[in-house]
């Protein structure tokens, strides 16, 4: 299987871009696909302190963190690599990339790219459309928005639309819905992920007495998101083999 790197960012801070990236790891558990996570929120991450054991904090600035990455991508057996890009750091993670020359082995076809860019609220967002379009044209490109912190987006005008996508093809929009409150303010306290907070477990695996509402609506939040990462194929993107498995126990 050809190795992904799916990278989870925005140029813009508080976006809620370590909630899309721990989204798209219980995803991927959830799936079966191993699944390995780079918090670049360096020296302490946040997806790191929910994904301990399957995420470790580098500096994408760091050579020799780059190294840890990139150059074994090919070595490892968990060929599915998350990176979640530190806030306001995504234009500069992708010029390490091109740096690199990871893009240029994209473009020969070595690796699969995903890019899942958090948008802001605000048209400033669109701003950093144009200024990454250079470095997203091998790569499945998607654009988010988050509604989890109740967020409002603004529309695309016909003109607006234009101007700021004249230069870059997507593969699509991802629309993550608002998770009630008190159950995001428990699982942060918790400190797991989503799923375990879903199955009641502590992070040791004990029982954790979690409320069932809360549980509740955890669990239809991550099954929307879910849905979202069906409908544009998440699986058959990094993992295709593993998307068949999946599908066949589901009907089973």
């Amino acid at each position: 299987m050809k190795p992904s790197v799916i990278l989870v960012g925005a140029d813009k801070g508080g976006v809620g871009k370590t909630t899309i990236a721990r989204a798209v790891l219980d995803y991927l558990n959830t799936n079966n696909v191993v699944t390995r996570g780079f918090d670049t929120e360096f020296p302490r991450g946040t997806l790191h302190r929910f994904h301990p054991d399957q995420t470790s904090v580098i500096d994408l600035t760091s050579t020799s963190d780059q190294m840890r990455v990139l150059d074994t991508l090919n070595t490892t057996q968990v060929k599915v690599t998350v990176i979640d890009v530190r806030a306001g750091g995504l234009s500069l993670a992708l010029q390490a990339l091109e740096d690199t020359g990871f893009l240029d082995a994209v473009h020969a076809g070595e690796f699969n790219f995903l890019i899942f860019h958090v948008l802001g609220s605000s048209i400033a967002s669109l701003d950093e459309i144009d200024e990454i379009a250079p470095f997203v044209s091998d790569a499945h490109y998607f654009l988010v928005k988050n509604h989890v912190n109740d967020t409002t987006f603004f529309e695309w005008d016909p003109v607006t639309h234009g101007k700021y996508f004249e230069k870059v093809m997507t593969s699509g929009e991802l629309t993550i819905p608002k998770l009630n409150e008190m159950s995001y303010e428990q699982v942060e306290i918790a400190g797991v992920p989503f799923s375990t907070f879903v199955a009641d477990r502590t992070a040791e695996g004990a029982p954790a007495g979690q409320s069932f509402v809360l549980r509740g609506y955890v669990r239809t939040w991550l099954g929307r998101i879910a849905e979202e990462f069906d409908r544009v194929q998440l699986l058959g993107l990094v993992a295709p083999r593993d998307s068949k498995a999946a599908k066949a126990a589901k009907e089973r």
